[in-house]
């Protein structure tokens, strides 16, 4: 069977707001809680959550980054075609 991952994510247009919220997370702030406030896509509803996917299904810097995460880990700013990810790997 596939290798599958569950991750959240916050999704910006700019980069400065990316830094901005890689910032408050740094410094102890809430992932689900930032990605209500900030995100700009859909899964804000429900804290950034992604559910679970397999390899070939996100887009390439995307499914990279997340899949070189540990559970819990939360990655740097990832640029993709829709914007600016800051992305936890949640299971």
């Amino acid at each position: 069977m596939a290798e599958k991952i569950r991750c959240a994510h916050i999704l910006v247009e700019k980069e400065s707001v990316a830094k901005q919220v890689l910032e408050k997370l740094n410094n102890g702030g809430d992932f689900a809680k930032l990605a209500e406030e900030y995100s700009i896509d859909g899964s804000r509803r429900r804290g950034g959550d992604l559910g679970f996917f397999g390899r070939g299904v996100m887009v390439k810097e995307f499914e990279n980054a997340s899949f070189a995460l540990k559970p819990g880990e939360v990655s740097g700013i990832v640029k993709t075609q829709f914007g600016y990810h800051i992305i936890k790997r949640l299971a």
